[in-house]
């Protein structure tokens, strides 16, 4: 299992195609040389001015150092201002253990469900009931947030899984998410003209 945060950006209006061009051509490629595990990017299908991501890490040691070389690194100076430009809350952020996601080429919708489990115990017997391997299911990670620069929700006792199941019996955000497609290096040459291809 990995140490994987759920990102949930609110946006400005209209700016959210600007951030995931932004995103694909710069951030994904600029957290992979740093260690990052880059996974699932996706437009919130009920909220134009969502977008939704994860990343993981081996471990919170992991994790600290990965960050610090990102955000202190030449593709985040580079391109902050521009990213943080897109945004109004960048800071809601679940820190969770789990297994990661990243969607199936050619993936058109996934469900996303955020529970907020009353009974740890009545929540396990309806895993095992309800959710398998496909789900992709997290916990909360209750490690202290040891890079502080980047806020993450605390207080909280969250699971979150991908995929449709049976309702659960707790309180539930369901999050219906588009992936983003996968740039391809060609997406970002300029044609002849000088504008992109």
């Amino acid at each position: 299992m990995s140490i994987v945060e759920f990102r949930q950006y609110t946006l400005r209006p209209g700016a959210r195609e600007t951030l995931i061009e932004l995103f694909e051509r710069e951030f994904v490629t600029g957290q992979q040389a740093v260690g990052i595990t880059v996974g699932g990017r996706f437009r919130d299908l009920d909220d134009p001015d969502r977008f939704v991501w994860l990343r993981a890490f081996p471990d919170m040691a992991h994790r600290r150092r990965a960050l610090e070389a990102f955000y202190t690194g030449p593709v985040w100076r580079e391109h902050r201002d521009t990213a943080n430009a897109t945004m109004i809350d960048s800071d809601d952020v679940l820190l969770l253990r789990g297994p990661g996601f990243t969607p199936e080429p050619g993936t058109s919708e996934v469900l996303a469900t955020v529970c907020r489990p009353t009974d740890a115990a009545g929540f396990d017997a309806y895993a095992a009931r309800h959710l398998g391997p496909g789900h992709a299911l997290h916990r909360t990670e209750h490690a202290e947030n040891d890079f502080p620069r980047l806020p993450v929700r605390t207080g909280e006792d969250v699971r979150i899984w991908i995929g449709p199941a049976e309702p659960a019996p707790w309180p539930v955000q369901r999050l219906r998410l588009e992936p983003v497609k996968p740039a391809l290096a060609s997406d970002f040459t300029p044609n002849p003209s000088g504008s992109r291809a």
